[in-house]
């Protein structure tokens, strides 16, 4: 791209390495950000993702002369809304523009209105040149916390360049074990992060999440294989078949299949035969038997396993259980990796799930565009075991936390305080999230869809209470929870959404 000499508050197309062009507006960085040394760039704000980054000034284009041009080679489903959010933006922009002339001297005639400095590529501190008239365009600029979610030091987690995985930018990446010093399994993301930057002079977070994902990846190459199509695994195939990969499916109930043959999928007829026909085969199912059954079993994932064919294990199970099937399926010459997903079935269909891989490094890089496809963010988490540990822990949390809110509720019913205030004080404390919200709204609304099966929380708390065990570590607030998710399923919840632990405090 040619080099353009552009301002604070200019819409831009930016580009990083090969991927499209993605609509932003150049801002101001905050105070304790230095441009990177030896590069003439500018800091810009990417539409429809809230997330920042250095370009490179080669690297872009004005927003208004090249939109025609940028439309016609991307048609993404997250590129056309990061599109649609500059359309608004320049509508607000008018308006407040148009409200501003109206409020002229008593002779009509307009404020005149300063030029803004074009900045010079070598400015350090880009702050300093921006104009007073200009707070209008910037007053969503990022706040330095934005920018330190990221990664630590000036321009840390925005070094595409250099990541080992060529994949898409808008993507986060946390490799934990990239150093030649490995950290032990057992110390916590944060030092391991630490021991990363110490080691490589920059951390492996990759700038932007992944609202601009899908309209950025390029599809591998290589032939994926999907088994089982319940609630989370129906949502990643299609998100993988609406990216361009191409996928092989196979159901314990035949009739899934269909909708997802009539979007371009071919059809397994049993796990053996989709291993054998992929490379990378994937699977999903509810729990550690099946998981088991489902490689070991007739016409099992084994019996197509060959050398170098790759089996990546999407299943919330238990370390053992990982274990094993990795032990198998390596012992037939094949690659194996665990990456089980954090999120719940909107979030699959979203394309927004929360990865977690362990197990062979060399699957999980080959499994890259999968996981931009189907997530927003994913963790490399060192040796097999690892990833279904820190699942278990992140749900036994999660189910505590729900029967803890269902709790709440019903305590307030009991003493004669109203569940939606106690739900609106909730939601405007320190507590408030969307997962909050919306499970107690469900709740109030007698709405019990499933959107995580209560079924697979109770299990999830009884195997994170196992592993407690293992490790003669107490786990008495898991251990009390999971008691009222067996009554919740003794009342016949277990296929309602796990919000339903409500009921079995009503009962």
């Amino acid at each position: 791209m040619a080099t353009v000499h552009l301002r604070i508050g200019d819409l831009v197309w930016g580009k990083l390495g090969r991927y499209p062009p993605w609509p932003g507006k150049i801002v101001s960085p905050p105070k304790d950000l230095k441009k990177p040394r030896g590069k003439k760039c500018h800091f810009v704000k990417f539409f429809g993702t809230e997330d920042h980054a250095w370009i490179k000034v080669e690297q872009l284009k004005p927003y208004h002369a090249h939109k025609e041009e940028m439309i016609k080679i991307n048609k993404g489903k997250r590129f056309q809304q990061a599109v649609d959010a500059v359309e608004d933006f320049l509508k607000k922009a008018k308006g407040k523009e148009q409200n501003s002339d109206g409020k002229g001297d008593s002779k009509g005639k307009k404020t005149p209105t300063k030029p803004l400095k074009i900045l010079d590529e070598d400015d350090e501190d880009l702050s300093a040149l921006k104009d007073p008239s200009e707070k209008d365009l910037t007053d969503s600029d990022p706040e330095p916390s934005t920018i330190e979610r990221l990664g630590a030091g000036p321009g840390s987690g925005f070094k595409w360049e250099s990541s080992p995985v060529k994949d898409d930018p808008h993507f986060h990446h946390f490799l934990l074990s990239q150093s030649e010093k490995p950290a032990s399994s057992m110390e916590p993301i944060s030092k391991r992060l630490k021991i990363i930057e110490e080691v490589t002079g920059s951390t492996s977070i990759q700038a932007a999440d992944s609202t601009a994902i899908n309209g950025s990846i390029t599809p591998t190459d290589k032939r994926i294989g999907f088994l089982g199509l319940g609630l989370m695994g129906s949502g990643i195939v299609s998100n993988l078949l609406k990216m361009g990969h191409i996928v092989t499916v196979w159901n314990r109930t035949a009739e899934k299949c269909d909708l997802f043959i009539q979007e371009g999928a071919r059809l397994g007829r049993t796990p053996a035969e989709v291993a054998s026909m992929c490379d990378i085969t994937f699977s999903c199912v509810s729990d550690p038997k099946a998981a088991r059954d489902l490689v070991l079993g007739p016409s099992g994932v084994l019996q197509g396993i060959r050398p170098g064919k790759c089996y990546v294990e999407m299943s919330t199970v238990d370390p053992e259980t990982i274990t094993e099937l990795s032990q198998v399926i390596t012992s037939r010459g094949g690659r194996f990796l665990e990456a089980p997903v954090a999120g719940s079935q909107q979030l699959s269909n979203d394309g927004m799930l929360v990865i977690l891989a362990a197990g062979d490094r060399t699957v999980y890089e080959d499994c890259s565009s999968c996981f931009q496809a189907m997530g927003k963010t994913s963790f490399f988490l060192g040796e097999a075991g690892n990833a279904a540990r820190m699942m278990l822990i992140l749900n036994m949390v999660q189910g505590s936390f729900m029967a803890t809110i269902a709790e709440g509720l019903t305590l307030a019913q009991a003493t004669g305080q109203s569940q939606q205030t106690f739900l609106d004080i909730l939601c405007q404390g320190q507590m408030a999230s969307t997962f909050v919200d919306q499970k107690c709204q469900n709740i109030l609304q007698g709405n019990f869809k499933p959107d995580y099966y209560l079924k697979h929380i109770q299990k999830d708390l009884r195997l994170a209470i196992s592993m407690g065990d293992m490790a003669n570590h107490p786990t008495p607030m898991a251990a009390a929870a999971n008691e009222v998710y067996k009554r919740a399923k003794a009342l016949d919840q277990s296929d309602n959404d796990i919000s339903a632990v409500y009921r079995a405090y009503i009962h």
